[in-house]
């Protein structure tokens, strides 16, 4: 068997054997709660969840590197693209480091809108 063909078994095996379409489920419920109050900030375009994946998009970033420092400041690393704050986290991500994650991008989104 080929090298990627017994990656991409082992990855199915993994289905198979561990709750990860559940896992993915959990944590978009959660992204989606978390991330709900940017709904409602100014300067946000958009707020998303598709599975595991959370998108803030907002009207504008100014300078990324301060944000991305303060992503850090705030105990996460997350690496916006353009005007988008994008997370996709572990699929074995906690629920409190679930929390952490969207309370820090909250905060960042609210304090874009200045």
């Amino acid at each position: 068997m080929r090298p990627t063909c017994a990656a991409a078994n082992a990855s199915l095996d993994l289905f198979e054997r561990e709750p990860r379409l559940q896992q993915v489920a959990d944590i978009a419920a959660h992204l989606a709660r978390g991330l709900e109050p940017c709904r409602d900030l100014k300067g946000v375009k958009d707020v998303r969840v598709m599975g595991g994946i959370g998108v803030v998009e907002l009207d504008q970033i100014g300078n990324l590197d301060m944000i991305r420092g303060r992503f850090i400041e705030l105990g996460v690393f997350v690496r916006p693209i353009g005007n988008v704050i994008y997370l996709t986290p572990a699929f074995t991500i906690s629920p409190d480091e679930l929390d952490t994650l969207t309370r820090a991008v909250v905060k960042v989104a609210q304090e874009q809108r200045h």
